[in-house]
């Protein structure tokens, strides 16, 4: 059975949250890990810093280039951007993504919420990015694969 219907179909905001949901649900039952409260704190707070530094710089370089910042519709994308953050990964919001899941799973300090940012991963990898990779191939060619040759897709 083919699941390239889902391709596109759900927001990557809503798959962060939905996760990040099923992450507080299974905290509970799981085995819990032993943080002292500041330190989970203030590496839960460190990994959000670093969530949103990405999510701002991705945004933003998108704003600049005036390209749909719209995840769903990639072929609407009216430029290539690869400058800033996107000269260190091609997906940048999606990387701010994990680092905030991850931020929750070390806040909630249990064992099996650490799933959480690994099922984002690879679900976004196959329903998001690789979607939007071809689209991005389709449109921008040679361009593109030359930006995909020298910039990872995550980090």
């Amino acid at each position: 059975m083919s699941l390239r219907w889902l391709e596109h179909k759900v927001p990557p905001p809503l798959v962060g949250a939905l996760v990040g949901l099923g992450m507080w649900w299974l905290a509970s039952p799981g085995p819990a890990i032993a943080l002292n409260d500041t330190v989970r704190l203030v590496l839960a707070g460190g990994l959000v810093l670093v969530a949103l530094t990405f999510d701002l710089a991705g945004l933003l370089a998108f704003r600049a280039s005036r390209t749909t910042i719209n995840p769903l519709v990639p072929q609407r994308a009216s430029t290539l951007v690869t400058g800033g953050v996107y000269r260190i990964t091609r997906n940048p919001m999606y990387v701010g993504m994990g680092f905030m899941l991850s931020a929750w799973a070390v806040y909630l300090a249990a064992l099996w919420p650490f799933l959480g940012p690994l099922m984002f991963v690879l679900y976004i990898t196959r329903f998001q990015i690789l979607p939007e990779e071809r689209a991005l191939q389709q449109l921008f060619g040679d361009a593109y694969t030359q930006y995909t040759a020298r910039v990872r897709r995550w980090l």
